[in-house]
């Protein structure tokens, strides 16, 4: 039996999801997000934020993150990031692209985690320059983070409220909020709009969707026609949106999307206390969502390999890799996994 812990990306579609493709495919439905699902993600997701909500139905995460950011970033603005962070490194200068040459500035920070006073540093070193420095346009976070830990309501607020008052926009990448929610317990509200975050990109295909995320404007309305002309002029508008649509509803319907984020959560917590009991192994961070990061020896992943075990070795280090878990991950792979270890 082989057990594939390499990426939530590689799981397959959740039975529920699935079910909500097929009763969509029943008949005919208007097109380029004119259908009644699509109709319906304002005020599900407004009433699942508790507060107004604007939602544009997208098929990737990157997509997600480059017009979110492009909407409040002028081509002379930056938008700050933690330095490991998915716009950063894995999205191929997207943000930068769809913002006609706006620029990231990656902000150090430990354990995945932007910190304030490294966040006020940066941004003071920008400062006096006046138009020959880029303008200081937004602040992004990830939830979780690319280290697989957690942003607090209370370390949310903090860096929101310093953005703010810089007059610079926030947004979430959420590519794992639901695994961040699970894991803290709260309502979704708390550590997004009631926190500051002002767009969140609410991601849904790694936790049981097929190609279905969405961008979620908190409070800004007039900021639709801006995202939707971007996504239509990025060939992002699909005309069979319902299908995505229909997903993300049934998504966060009965609050499914926890139920599956809890189970891989638990799933990485009982291989962290295998880890942690081994002789050998060890976490090179606290694990707090559903992604694992041990350091071991190269010949110990080697011969873990060797048992069938798919995982990613990090770039850069044969002494370092990942594992995530997601909400098919049985307990059986759990199982067969720690004891391989």
């Amino acid at each position: 039996m082989t057990a594939n812990f390499r990426s939530d990306n590689e799981t397959p579609v959740a039975p529920a999801m699935m079910g909500a493709i097929v009763e969509a495919n029943r008949g005919t439905a208007s097109a380029y997000a004119e259908d009644n699902w699509s109709g319906r993600l304002d005020q599900a997701f407004s009433k699942l934020f508790r507060t107004e909500a604007v939602v544009i139905p997208v098929s990737t995460g990157t997509v997600a993150n480059a017009i979110a950011l492009a909407t409040v970033t002028p081509p002379w603005g930056s938008v700050y990031c933690h330095q490991s962070a998915h716009i950063q490194n894995d999205e191929s200068g997207a943000p930068e692209f769809f913002g006609n040459g706006l620029r990231l500035a990656p902000v150090a920070g430990e354990m995945g985690k932007l910190k304030l006073d490294s966040l006020a540093q940066s941004l003071l070193a920008t400062q006096g320059h006046g138009v020959h420095s880029y303008l200081p346009s937004a602040l992004s976070l990830t939830q979780s983070t690319e280290s697989g830990t957690i942003y607090t309501a209370r370390e949310i607020r903090r860096l929101c409220k310093f953005a703010h008052a810089h007059d610079m926009k926030t947004h979430m990448d959420g590519a794992r909020f639901a695994n961040a929610v699970a894991s803290l317990g709260c309502h979704p509200a708390k550590i997004t709009c009631e926190a500051g975050i002002d767009m969140l990109s609410f991601g849904a295909s790694k936790n049981g969707c097929m190609a279905a995320e969405a961008l979620v404007i908190f409070k800004q309305p007039q900021w639709r026609e801006t995202a939707e002309r971007l996504r239509k002029r990025s060939g992002h508008l699909l005309s069979k949106m319902r299908y995505v649509s229909a997903q993300l509803l049934a998504y966060i319907e009965n609050d499914r999307w926890l139920a599956m984020a809890t189970h891989a959560n638990r799933q990485a917590a009982k291989f962290a206390q295998a880890v942690q009991a081994h002789p050998q192994a060890s976490l090179e961070f606290p694990v707090q969502a559903n992604e694992v990061f041990v350091n071991w020896t190269d010949q110990g992943f080697t011969l873990l390999e060797s048992k069938h075990i798919l995982f990613q070795r990090w770039p850069g280090r044969n002494d370092l890799a990942r594992f995530v878990f997601g909400h098919s991950t049985t307990d059986r792979e759990t199982e067969l996994l720690i004891h391989a270890l």
